[in-house]
Parts: structure tokens; C-alpha cells; sequence
């Protein structure tokens, strides 16, 4: 497991993660990037929304600039 700096968590999968619902998901990518800050369209797995709601637009040091 991977922390990243203002991003997801990376995990060498496969992986099957339980939601608070109790339900399953998994992915058998190999390497899986968990959402850590609740604005993915696909929680529990990162979408990379967490680049476009930085204060200022400015993408977080080490990442590339979002398109619009």
C-alpha cells in the first residue's frame, strides 16, 4: 500500500473492498487507486477528482494540469 500526497491510496490488487453498506466490490487490476477524498463518481475508486477541487484550480505538486 501507497499513500499519496493530496490523492489515493495505492494498492497492488486484486482487491475487494467492503462498502459501509455492507455490499463488495472488486477490481482485479494490478494496481488499484482507493478514493480518499469522496468526490469520485466511482468510489470507492479514484476518478481523479480530487485534482480538479485544489484551491485555485492548481494541480497538487508532481501531477499533471486537468484539461477542462
Amino acid at each position: 500500500m501507497r499513500l499519496t500526497e493530496r490523492g489515493p491510496v495505492l494498492i497492488e490488487g486484486p482487491v475487494e473492498v467492503v462498502l459501509p453498506d455492507g455490499g463488495t466490490v472488486r477490481s482485479d487490476r494490478p494496481v488499484v487507486a482507493l478514493c480518499t477524498c469522496g468526490r469520485s463518481r466511482r468510489y470507492p475508486f479514484c476518478d481523479t477528482s480530487h485534482r480538479r477541487h485544489r484551491p485555485g484550480g492548481s494541480p497538487a505538486p508532481g501531477e499533471r494540469p486537468t484539461t477542462r
